[in-house]
Order: structure tokens, then C-alpha cells, then sequence
């Protein structure tokens, strides 16, 4: 308790790690990649092990970093890691199921004018088309 005291006076006198977030990103992108599979609550984890620098950093400046570890960590380790819906980071386990959002515009256009002939909405359109599916595989 006393550490918390100490670094929160020296915060408040002015004194401060002077670290980019592009560095500090890169020191939690090197810790992340070291902590075993399956480790709960990353980002505490993380800042726990950033010693003195995760400490010192502002509460922001820990916050922007984190975000650009996540990308980074999902785009160089795609093996390890999986960055799921709104940017949460898990592991890549075979536990996790990304959901495909994206429709084209062509197809998007198409299953409106769709619904507009059958006369209900597009999210009726869509249940309609997967029970037809089902219907006809079983």
C-alpha cells in the first residue's frame, strides 16, 4: 500500500515514465506473448507485469496501448490470438467463433428489394430462408 502512496505523490509532483504509447504497446505486445494459453484477465495481467512503468502510466495512456496491443497481437499472431467482437482479445483455442458481419452492398440491396416483394421486413426475410433451407436438407 505504501508503493501506491509513493507513485501516486511522485504522479501528482510532476514526475512520469515520458514513454510513448508505440513503447509502451511494444513492452505489453512482449509480455503477452510470453504469458502461458488460457491466462484470465489479460490486461490486468499485462499491467501487473509492466512493473514500474505500468505504475507510472497514466490510466489513458495504458488504456491506448492496450488497444493497439490487441490489434497487433491478432494481426502478427493469428495462431494465438483472435480479436472477437468489439475488440476483445481471447485465445485462440478453438473455443471462440468469430461471426461474419459483413454482407455486400449487392446482396444487401437484393434481400431488401426481396422483402419489400414478399411484404415483411428483412430479418423475417432471412428466418424465412433459413427454415426453407433446413426444411429442404432434412
Amino acid at each position: 500500500m505504501d508503493d501506491r502512496r509513493m507513485f501516486a505523490q511522485m504522479k501528482r509532483a510532476g514526475m512520469g515514465v515520458a514513454l510513448s504509447k508505440a513503447k509502451l504497446s511494444q513492452a505489453m505486445l512482449e509480455i503477452l506473448i510470453q504469458l502461458p494459453v488460457g491466462t484470465k484477465d489479460i490486461k490486468t495481467t499485462i499491467v501487473g507485469h509492466l512493473g514500474l512503468l505500468g505504475q507510472m502510466s497514466a490510466t489513458r495512456d495504458i488504456n491506448a496501448a492496450w488497444n493497439e496491443t490487441t490489434k497487433k497481437a491478432a494481426r502478427e499472431y493469428p495462431e494465438k490470438f483472435l480479436l472477437g467482437h468489439r475488440g476483445v482479445l481471447h485465445w485462440n483455442d478453438g473455443s471462440l467463433k468469430v461471426l461474419d458481419k459483413t454482407i455486400s452492398a449487392a446482396n444487401f440491396r437484393k434481400l431488401n428489394e426481396l422483402a419489400e416483394i414478399e411484404g415483411c421486413n428483412l430479418n423475417q426475410l432471412v428466418s424465412r430462408l433459413i427454415r426453407y433451407y433446413e426444411k429442404r436438407e432434412a
